[in-house]
């Protein structure tokens, strides 16, 4: 998100043309005038580059080039190291690389995207270790509530880093995007490793009651597969492909919003770096406080027997593609008034976080002993979108200046309703045959 919100500041032109008579309605902000004092002021903080708008999209997507080749590497490192110190090693590493991205980018483009790959493979590193503790952390009928609830900790990150971001760049500079998030990461990672254990039998803390409740809740399901993997039978499974494909079409979306919302807002609205990077945030903020208010219903619905858990995964992904791909689809003939592209974009944000107790979780449904390798498979597909979509995305806009926003979105739908159609065909809520360990544990094992 760093590099989604700075990217606008560090272009001599956003290059991203923005359409004809595109706003009519122009956002309450700054006068032209004042924008344009605002570009000399980048001039003299900080350096800016002539990237086009395939330049653009390409950069953006660099973080996902090698991301996809790390997620099943880093399920066998879970094993041997666990998942506390990969996962604080993943955080600081990233951080790290972060305080060096303006150094990176005045060298040029081509060792700005060699360090961006680099940063992209040890965030996989961080984001599919957690997924093991969730295993061991989070009882069945609480999981969706507990894994959305950290879900919404990364959508809270962009809302804070495009809050600040913007006013960040048109006061200090865009390098201080960097430095500034570069240095929290490392503190965070410090506070990782202090605060977080890889399971409830080695926390020092945790209540005795608490910790049996945890274990006998998983009994039937905390069995770590060590290094034997059906995949033979995992190739077969149409189940663990429906969650495969849908997050590969899925986050073709995603990786399209969060990269270029702001360039968006300042392209097509012509909101100033600091207000796009505000206007930016709104989205995300409003989707952390649902995400974790729709995780609880999840919950409350599957514990009453209200609905089945399978019905509960497949209707909260359907409103969570459906509507967004609609409201996405919208925002081209919406352009010209800049309150209804922004709460298009609010809703479309809130009403996808949904799909985070859908199909997103889904995983943990049919193998939960696997769940730290499904997540990388998961990964897997999801980086490859995110490895496409935004070249696909710059490519397309630079191709055609009036109709490319429109391509995009329309493209982007498009991705996003085939998957969800084989995620509602094939899809399942049970523990796949494939996943049940043969020999269950007694209980004086446990």
């Amino acid at each position: 998100m760093n590099m989604s919100i700075a990217i606008p500041a560090m272009v001599n032109n956003t290059a991203l043309p923005s359409l004809p008579n595109a706003s009519t309605e122009k956002p309450p902000t700054e006068s032209q005038d004042n924008w344009n004092e605002t570009l000399k002021e980048f001039k003299v903080v900080a350096a800016m580059y002539d990237w086009s708008p395939e330049i653009q999209g390409i950069i953006l997507s660099s973080l996902n080039f090698g991301s996809f080749l790390a997620p099943i590497p880093s399920v066998f490192l879970v094993e041997l190291f666990g998942a506390k110190y990969l996962t604080g090693a993943g955080i600081f590493i990233s951080s790290v690389l972060n305080l060096f991205i303006p150094l990176a980018a005045d060298t040029g483009v081509t060792l700005l995207i060699v360090l961006r790959v680099i940063q992209g493979l040890v965030q996989v590193l961080a984001l599919t270790c957690q997924y093991s503790i969730w295993a061991r952390w989070a009882p069945p009928m609480e999981r969706s509530q507990l894994t959305t609830i950290a879900q919404s900790g990364s959508v809270l990150g962009c809302f804070i880093i495009f809050l600040a971001g913007g006013h960040i760049c048109q006061t200090i500079g865009w390098p201080y995007v960097f430095y500034i998030f570069g240095g929290t990461g490392c503190a965070c990672s410090f506070l990782w490793i202090l605060l977080i254990y890889d399971d409830p039998v080695n926390h020092p803390f945790i209540s005795t009651s608490e910790k049996e409740y945890i274990i006998f809740s998983l009994a039937q399901e905390d069995s770590p597969p060590g290094w034997s993997l059906p995949i033979k039978d995992m190739l077969k499974s149409l189940p663990l492909w429906s969650i495969l494909i849908f997050h590969f079409t899925d986050y073709w979306h995603f990786f399209l919003i969060t990269m270029y919302t702001p360039i968006y807002i300042n392209s097509v609205l012509q909101a100033n770096i600091r207000d796009s990077g505000i206007l930016s945030a709104l989205p995300f903020a409003s989707a952390s406080i649902f995400i974790v208010l729709e995780g609880l219903l999840a919950d409350f619905l599957l514990s009453r027997k209200i609905l089945k858990l399978i019905t509960i995964r497949k209707l909260f992904t359907t409103i969570g593609v459906l509507f967004p791909a609609a409201l996405s689809v919208s925002l081209f003939w919406v352009r010209s008034s800049f309150s209804t592209t922004m709460v298009f974009l609010m809703l479309s944000s809130v009403i996808k976080s949904l799909i985070q107790s859908g199909a997103f979780v889904s995983f943990l449904d049919i193998a939960p002993r696997y769940s730290a390798l499904l997540r990388g498979l998961t990964q897997i597909f999801s980086y490859m979108a995110g490895a496409i979509s935004p070249t696909v995305a710059g490519f397309l806009i630079e191709q055609d200046s009036e109709f490319g926003w429109r391509n995009v979105f329309l493209l982007a739908a498009v991705v996003g309703i085939s998957g969800l159609v084989f995620y509602l065909i094939f899809a399942q809520a049970e523990v796949q045959d494939w996943a049940k360990r043969r020999h269950s544990p007694t209980c004086e094992q446990i």
